[in-house]
């Protein structure tokens, strides 16, 4: 009987086992025949600019390809890039610049660099636009000079690149400052509260289309002068771009501007094989993507690295070495 009695626990242990064993994987996500347990959530932005569709559209494509995922609402890149470093984020979208001064502890992240953060692609030109209205007076940044200027969230990507290229055309100390955030520098232009308002976004953003249908709008020209001086700073995310007439109702010709990029990002503590299975479904649906957003259509392989500013995640690397791209060696995923 002792033996018997034995045997029968010993099959209860097992068969306990088994089922504990399926428990868990239900509440994984497959990804290419692996196993990774948890929900990758990832940092957009607001919902007026461009990296919340993109980012919710995402994740819905992850979760049809079996990785579970989800997409939440963000203050952007600074946040975004303390969300991958806290653990509060496994992925997220930032611009190009901020990934840079993250990693590196540099501006904002002066002596706390997230160096936890790696690269998957570059998205798209995030277009620097100091936006007014249609009827304004202003016809340059210097002509800022005593308006009253929104300048992005407080803390933000956006407020870091407006007072580099305020100070870079001279008037960063004589404009009135306002720290409002895409969809609320809107409004605010909208309803004469302010002068102008600076946003960084892929164009056209949302958020200034939506008030130049009943308020149109132009976007305030910036010189070679101000960019070379950007550069001989070390600012060397800045390029250049020119947004066209049509951008925005309001405009009557083409505007030279600046860019920078706008990329994927994610926690070096994801699996490789899962960061290289994120990096496929990106490529693989694009069309997807574009119909959210049309600053998708910059989405490439062609344009994966331009502009990348922090080391990849070796599940990224594997899949470009597949694909045939040279990668610079100064973004190969860190040894070791």
């Amino acid at each position: 009987m002792t033996v018997a009695v034995a045997a029968v626990l010993i099959l209860s242990v097992f068969v306990a086992g088994c089922i504990g064993n399926q428990s868990t994987s239900t509440q994984s996500s497959t990804s290419g025949g692996t196993t990774y347990t948890g929900t990758i959530t990832i940092y957009t932005g607001g919902t007026s600019g461009v990296y919340y569709p993109l980012g919710s559209k995402y994740a819905e494509l992850l979760n049809k390809a079996g990785i579970k995922a989800k997409a939440v609402t963000s203050g952007a890149s600074v946040s975004n890039a303390k969300a991958i470093g806290d653990g509060n984020a496994q992925a997220a979208i930032m611009q190009n610049d901020v990934a840079y001064y993250a990693y590196n502890g540099l501006y904002m992240f002066q002596g706390k660099p997230i160096k936890n953060l790696r690269g998957v692609a570059a998205l798209y030109p995030e277009t620097v636009q100091f936006v007014v209205r249609a009827d304004s007076d202003i016809k340059s940044l210097q002509d800022l000079a005593g308006k009253k200027v929104a300048i992005g969230a407080p803390g933000s990507g956006t407020a870091v690149a407006a007072e580099q290229i305020l100070k870079a055309a001279g008037v960063w100390d004589k404009v009135q400052k306002v720290n409002q955030d895409f969809s609320q520098a809107a409004q605010a232009l909208k309803l004469g509260q302010i002068d102008a308002a600076v946003i960084v976004s892929g164009a056209p953003t949302p958020a200034i289309t939506q008030i130049a249908v009943t308020t149109p709008v132009r976007i305030i020209p910036i010189s070679d002068e101000v960019l070379n001086k950007l550069k001989s700073e070390g600012y060397i995310f800045y390029v250049r771009q020119v947004l066209p007439k049509d951008t925005y109702k309001g405009m009557t010709e083409d505007t030279p501007t600046l860019a920078v990029k706008a990329i994927l990002v994610v926690s070096a503590s994801l699996p490789d094989d899962v960061v290289y299975e994120m990096t496929k479904v990106l490529f693989d649906n694009v069309d997807a993507l574009r119909a959210v957003h049309q600053k998708a259509k910059y989405i490439s392989l062609d344009t994966a690295l331009d502009g990348m500013s922090i080391p990849l995640h070796p599940g990224a690397y594997k899949y470009y070495e597949e694909k045939g791209l040279k990668v610079p060696d100064n973004i190969k995923p860190p040894s070791g």
